[in-house]
């Protein structure tokens, strides 16, 4: 009952948010994005390095050899749980011609639940700990899961929230001859 209530009210909170932004319409939108320094498709993503399980450095953002896929994700986030096979799946099909990076939320997860989830669900691509919340803040994480699908000179083409394998599958393997849209859009939803 309690976890009902708990669903219901995320999604009434999600609901008001959507209805807000839709009632101010896309030019306020537009310019509380650029006031907020919001993400916009066609734009540089934040340049930050993080630390992984590995103990290696790897740069988030700026141009690179490769699209790269970031998802955010935390054990504790039952999506994310659902999505993990998905993205496994993916990252093995597109390996050498895409990059995919799992961020923790770490500031808000156990180190010993990330291990075990990266096992869980047997992990090959980098897995990344933000363990001070500084790049789930730069990219404005609101809930988790999200992805971003950035280009090779850095810019954002897409957000991205759960989905089915069949559209991650889509989307990865159009990522490496994709283009910005001429026209940026906040990555809000209007």
């Amino acid at each position: 009952m309690k976890k009902n209530a708990i669903l219901l009210l995320v999604a009434l909170l999600l609901a008001g948010i959507a209805f807000y932004q839709h009632v101010r319409g896309p030019e306020s939108s537009t310019q509380a994005a650029s006031a907020m320094n919001r993400l916009a498709v066609g734009q540089p993503v934040p340049q930050i390095i993080l630390q992984g399980l590995d103990g290696s450095d790897y740069r988030l953002g700026g141009a690179r050899d490769k699209p790269l896929v970031i998802n955010f994700w935390a054990s504790w986030c039952r999506p994310c749980h659902e999505e993990a096979p998905d993205l496994s799946q993916v990252y093995e099909r597109y390996q050498g011609k895409i990059d995919l990076y799992a961020v923790n939320v770490t500031k808000d997860d156990s180190i010993n639940l990330v291990q075990s989830f990266v096992q869980q669900y047997r992990y090959t691509f980098p897995v990344l700990l933000d363990s001070k919340g500084e790049a789930a803040s730069a990219y404005r994480i609101l809930f988790v899961p999200t992805s971003f699908l950035i280009d090779r000179q850095g810019r954002l083409l897409e957000v991205i929230h759960v989905l089915p394998k069949e559209e991650l599958d889509k989307k990865s393997e159009g990522s490496s001859n994709r283009r910005p849209e001429k026209k940026p859009q906040s990555c809000l939803k209007n």
